[in-house]
């Protein structure tokens, strides 16, 4: 027996999570095999396999895949369902099981946070359309996010979120412990939306980030739109925006701009640098765009 979709492809980065994805596969397929769902499974080893791994799966006629990790994976396997600005296989389903360091993108649609919780969640046939959004930068490349996407503080964040040495032991608070750390030494820029200073710009096609932050509490992934925040300071801000952003509680502010837009350009001067689900992307110039409705998610 099998889902409404056919076989899954498990697509799983062991070692995600300080091998927490590893230790989660076992008791996966336990629940997958007690549901009577047919399965493979594709252990990445290198980034991008994830994005390879969803591409040659669509592409051999499989049509149900589900991201087995944190945000990083599933930005990869979304980005293997698209190609040429439009889905390889309209029909085909993603389904999503957290299993490593943070998977925030669930968070939006209240699915299991668990494991093995979300494991039994991929069994039935219900499915909803989401938004998937593009970014370009300067090498020209387009790329996919379906969670949210940051030009500025927010991407050097990221960067040093990666680069923590103690990162791995931080778990989920490793975003907070980088932001507090970055936040000194970054400086505004004058960033062109319209003539605009800001610190950070929130391109947001969902609502969490960061390990469970609320960043965006009016998106909605369905709309065909982009939740846009414009935050210009000053930087002191932080101080009483981050505590209340957990709660999704920091909007209205008077330093922050609410936009909503299918398309937006962003130059800033200097460069910032770009991320998209928590994947460093490039540098500004970038451009957005979202493509309504492009991929069926299990929910």
């Amino acid at each position: 027996m099998t889902s409404p979709f056919g076989p899954l492809v498990l697509i799983a980065n062991p070692k995600a999570g300080r091998g927490r994805v590893d230790r989660a596969l076992p008791r996966i397929e336990n629940v997958l095999t007690n549901n009577n769902l047919s399965y493979r499974i594709v252990r990445t080893t290198h980034p991008g396999h994830a994005t390879e791994a969803a591409w040659q799966a669509l592409r051999n006629g499989e049509r149900y895949l589900v991201a087995v990790g944190g945000d990083g994976t599933v930005h990869e396997v979304v980005n293997g369902m698209i190609e040429n600005g439009k889905p390889l296989a309209p029909d085909a389903v993603l389904g999503v099981v957290p299993a490593g360091s943070g998977c925030d993108f669930v968070r939006s649609f209240g699915l299991p946070a668990e494991a093995e919780q979300a494991a039994r969640h991929l069994a039935g046939d219900q499915v909803r359309p989401i938004d998937v959004g593009t970014v370009i930068c300067t090498d020209g490349e387009t790329r996919c996010f379906v969670n949210i996407a940051q030009v500025g503080l927010g991407a050097t964040v990221v960067a040093r979120a990666a680069g923590l040495k103690a990162g791995r032991l931080l778990g989920g608070a490793r975003y907070a412990a980088a932001f507090w750390l970055a936040l000194p030494r970054f400086r505004p820029a004058a960033v062109k939306l319209d003539a605009w200073r800001a610190f950070n710009v929130v391109v947001a096609n969902c609502r969490f980030y960061g390990g469970g932050m609320h960043i965006s509490p009016n998106s909605d992934p369905g709309d065909g739109l982009l939740d846009i925040l414009v935050m210009t300071g000053p930087k002191s801000d932080s101080f009483t925006i981050v505590p209340k952003v957990y709660k999704g509680a920091h909007l209205p502010h008077r330093n922050i701009a609410e936009l909503r837009a299918a398309r937006l350009s962003v130059a800033a001067e200097p460069c910032f640098p770009v991320e998209a689900d928590g994947e460093l992307l490039g540098t500004t110039p970038a451009s957005f765009g979202i493509m309504a409705g492009a991929i069926r998610m299990k929910v």
